[in-house]
């Protein structure tokens, strides 16, 4: 069975266990295509009509990944916890095939350490991350994600694009992007709070609040 080509919208979740089934359900409430992979035939079984595309499959084989179109999404992340070999060896077949950005679920320190050195852009402990904050993550340009309630977030993200070079007096009000900037991080000075003449430079980090759609449109600015 293969995959069709998708576009930057679509993820790929290979595990599904609790966490994974939670990651995928949370990318398919936040409007992304989600082809979710798992070794397990009952597992599959038990998530296929819940979830938009399951697939049963043997993840450590590159030529798999390939037959399933997977070299085709930008995003795709490893949520195997049961099997240390399988998730490295998974995340090392993913390498291969180049996906951009390849995120992992560790269940050690240890077992993060190879994750990295194999070759994971990403490792994030589920003990430690929700499933939801995780998903924003992903299809999202932000660095870090904190909600809070059901339409409010803070969130660090680079300065987009458009903005470099510009005072936050010059973007004020701020209203028109429906954030607030909290603070700046600008290269090689302390992070600082906000101040109307402070300007934004290339590689400078924000902290901003607002609606949660609202901080994920102004980190998407580019």
């Amino acid at each position: 069975m293969s995959a069709r080509r998708t576009d930057d919208s679509g993820v790929v979740v290979i595990g599904l266990g609790r966490f994974g089934a939670r990651l995928a359900n949370s990318l398919l409430q936040l409007g992304h295509d989600v082809l979710a992979v798992d070794h397990d035939q009952d597992r599959v079984q038990h998530w296929a009509g819940r979830l938009d595309r399951v697939v049963q499959a043997d993840t450590t084989e590159e030529n798999v990944l390939r037959q399933l179109g997977i070299a085709s999404f930008r995003r795709v992340l490893v949520a195997i916890g049961a099997s240390v070999e399988a998730s490295v060896l998974t995340v090392l077949a993913l390498v291969t095939l180049q996906v951009p950005q390849i995120w992992a679920r560790a269940t050690s320190e240890k077992h993060a350490k190879i994750l990295h050195s194999v070759g994971a852009h990403h490792v994030i402990f589920p003990e430690a991350e929700t499933a939801d904050r995780v998903a924003h993550l992903i299809v999202s340009r932000m660095l870090d994600f904190i909600e809070f309630g059901d339409d409010f977030a803070i969130a660090k993200v680079r300065v987009p694009r458009p903005l470099v070079g510009r005072s936050l007096r010059e973007l004020s009000p701020m209203e028109r992007y429906g954030v607030s900037v909290v603070g700046a991080k600008l290269p090689g000075e302390p992070f600082r709070y906000a101040a109307p003449d402070t300007v934004l430079q290339p590689d400078s980090v924000l902290i901003v609040e607002g609606g949660i759609e609202r901080v994920q449109r102004f980190a998407a600015l580019g």
